[in-house]
């Protein structure tokens, strides 16, 4: 009898244990995240378990597992992601007022299904000894005649691009982004190819004067160890579009919990942490990136950029058309 209690104790204990986790499936593979895990894990006691992966696999890895899937939370960069895990049914809503007060209404689901944790401004980085900056206002400011041949951009089916084409049939309509595609490869002085570090480098080497490129990528080179990619970071201008109109067009991470999640109490837990001002800040200081909570501002470098205006449509929206965007594309010969 004593035996059989004492093992039921063990199996008891043993199971408040095993559950005292949180299983993270995330895109993201930076240090600043492993640190805030360690950190969110010292606070209270629950284990962050972590698969990192691109966010395509990911999220065709919760649709196979389907309820037997053991991640509670889907990290992601782009809207358009997000917007294609909720569409697909797997992810779910939570209620959470710390969420809503950290976290401004249009980076976060309209059902609560995902919350942004970092932002990033999709910018032209260009040459100032080649590019008057009095030439550039809007995204359609690249579309102008006195750019014929010195504008890049990575590919159109890129996440970075089909959200911001997406962002602007949501603003303007189709037919003036078709306007836009067709307008900008006109201008283009390579085909696409490359990450958005390979752009910022083209421009440094006079390969072009001009490109569309998200503004972390501009931190991380200036602040590189590798003298090269600083010295190039350090040399060029970046622009904030649509200063003048809709605002520069805001790209996310953003943060989900999962539609069978085993430990939602313990990822609602970890979400709330991300988007706190200590993790906010960590985020700030160490990745390049703007932080969501309004209560926290830019650091360093991304600091010295001074303040821009920012697109404020619900990204929802913009998830919408991301789908259009590229017919769009593919219309326009953007490829």
């Amino acid at each position: 009898m004593i035996k059989k209690i004492a093992l039921s104790a063990f199996l008891l204990v043993s199971s408040i244990f095993a559950n005292n986790e949180v299983n993270v499936y995330s895109q993201r593979h930076y240090d600043s995240d492993k640190e805030l895990f360690k950190i969110f894990e010292e606070k209270t006691g629950i284990k962050v378990n972590l698969v990192t992966a691109k966010a395509e696999e990911l999220v065709a890895k919760l649709s196979i597992e389907g309820r037997n899937s053991p991640a509670d939370i889907l990290i992601t960069a782009d809207i358009g992601n997000l917007y294609t895990a909720k569409q697909r049914g797997l992810l779910q809503g939570v209620e959470s007022k710390i969420l809503e007060e950290n976290v401004p209404a249009h980076l976060r689901d309209e059902d609560n299904n995902w919350f942004a944790l970092t932002k990033r401004a999709r910018i032209f980085v260009y040459n100032p000894k080649t590019v008057d900056p009095k030439d550039l206002d809007d995204y359609f400011s690249l579309t102008k005649p006195i750019f014929k041949g010195k504008v890049i951009t990575r590919s159109a089916t890129h996440a970075y691009n089909k959200s911001l084409l997406a962002s602007i049939i949501a603003h303007h309509g189709e037919e003036k982004a078709l306007e836009f595609a067709k307008g900008l490869v006109n201008n283009f002085a390579r085909n696409p190819k490359g990450s958005d570090k390979d752009q910022i480098r083209a421009v440094a080497s006079g390969e072009a004067d001009i490109a569309i490129v998200n503004s972390y990528y501009v931190g991380v080179m200036a602040n590189s160890k590798d003298k090269v990619d600083s010295e190039i970071a350090n040399s060029l201008k970046i622009h904030f579009p649509a200063q003048n109109s809709t605002g520069a067009h805001i790209n996310i991470s953003g943060a989900a919990i999962t539609q069978f999640a085993p430990n939602k109490e313990n990822a609602v837990k970890l979400i709330e942490f991300l988007t706190s001002e200590e993790a906010q800040g960590a985020l700030a200081e160490g990745n390049y990136e703007y932080p969501i909570n309004v209560k926290v501002k830019p650091a360093g470098t991304v600091s010295s950029w001074g303040e821009f205006k920012e697109d404020t449509i619900p990204l929802n929206e913009v998830g919408k058309y991301t789908n259009t965007a590229m017919k769009i594309a593919e219309q326009g010969k953007w490829k």
